[in-house]
């Protein structure tokens, strides 16, 4: 059961987020005197139609899986039926960028919207925060609430941690039943001391247990440690500053997007494989079912992040999306003519043959992973 509910979240999901980016094509392609012809439910082939409005066809499709939006000439080879009344190609350049971007758009306030939300209703915590420093440093500004303890990042050998059998990726909780926060206050509480009690915190499970560990003359046990947070939490906050909050999150999520997909580019080119991070359906798959288990308010927080992915790599300059589409329009505006319609034509369909071998990689070290 808890297979099909999470399955079912995801096919929503990503049906959601294609069928919001297709309705920001179809918007503005009406506002802008451009008609559309069809939009699908699902891909084809076609199972219905299911009624006319305004000169559009809605229609189901078999595959019930996103959705589309066919403007008027928008595939057309000859010219005539390319620069018809009401095509997409008769359109001012301004009014064709406006189209272009507008699943895009559609896409980011989509994301923005659910940030807005979650940072109010839900009391999200923000990703945005790089270090302790940033974490304490909202905290005082009242953005969230923040516990801090001490973690052991490497165990030198010989030393007392190490033979007393401490593993690294293990929190101190205390030292001799004192409660320690810092790296400083560990430092501290064994300054002077031949042995100390620690408490620790580990595994997934939490469970702890406490350990009696020599102290070198210089006060050390033989451990490499950091601040980080144990429990992070957030007030209700008024909607100015869940807005303010969504608009720094989209600005970090956005940065580390670009980011992993330039990492995807020049990790495929040199190394021939996908970096860690990247992930593709078969993935999403597996972070929806998570997202679902953990409740419907970090099942949005995914579909935020999904919906603000999917408007940046709609968005790039590259043949069969959005970007590489806008990218011919700047063409034909800077040359003052259009580009040849089958070169066009020919571009996108090796893109998209590209699109699709990338995604059959990144699926594929998806499954990989997975088992």
């Amino acid at each position: 059961m808890t297979f099909l509910i999470s399955a079912a979240a995801f096919i929503v999901l990503l049906t959601l987020l294609i069928l919001i980016h297709e309705w920001g094509h179809y918007i503005f392609a009406r506002l802008l005197g451009v008609e559309v012809e069809e939009f699908g439910f699902g891909l084809p082939p076609r199972a219905k139609k299911l009624f006319q409005r305004k000169g559009t066809l809605f229609s189901l499709n078999w595959i019930p899986f996103g959705g589309f939006v066919r403007l008027k000439g928008e595939n057309a080879i000859d010219l005539e039926s390319r620069y018809a009344k009401g095509s997409f190609g008769k359109a001012p350049i301004i009014s064709r960028i406006l189209i272009l971007c507008g699943g895009v758009l559609m896409n980011f306030l989509l994301a923005f919207a659910l940030l807005t939300l979650g940072f109010s209703v839900g009391r999200w915590v923000p990703n945005f925060y790089s270090s302790v420093d940033e974490l304490q440093q909202a905290a005082s500004r009242g953005e969230i609430s923040v516990k801090l303890g001490v973690y052991i990042n490497d165990v030198l050998p010989g030393g007392g941690a190490a033979k007393a059998g401490i593993q690294k990726d293990t929190m101190i909780k205390a030292i001799d039943g004192q409660e320690i926060k810092s790296p400083d206050e560990l430092v501290a509480l064994q300054k002077g001391k031949k042995e100390v009690e620690y408490t620790l915190v580990e595994g997934k499970a939490q469970t702890e247990h406490k350990v009696r560990v020599a102290i070198n003359d210089d006060g050390h046990s033989g451990i490499a440690i950091s601040a980080f947070a144990t429990e992070l939490s957030a007030p209700t906050r008024s909607f100015g500053q869940s807005v303010v909050l969504a608009l720094k999150e989209t600005k970090f999520m956005t940065i580390q997007t670009i980011k992993g997909i330039g990492n995807l580019g020049r990790s495929l080119l040199t190394r021939g494989h996908v970096p860690e991070g990247i992930t593709g359906i078969v993935g999403i798959a597996v972070l929806t079912s998570g997202a679902v288990n953990e409740g419907f308010m970090t099942y949005l927080r995914l579909v935020a992040l999904l919906s603000l992915s999917l408007a940046i790599l709609n968005i790039l300059p590259l043949p069969a999306l959005d970007g590489g589409r806008l990218l011919f329009v700047i063409a034909e505006m800077i040359r003052r003519k259009p580009l040849n319609q089958r070169f066009e034509m020919m571009t996108n369909t090796i893109g998209f043959f590209i699109l699709i071998g990338l995604i059959v990689i990144i699926t594929y070290n998806d499954v990989i992973h997975l088992f």
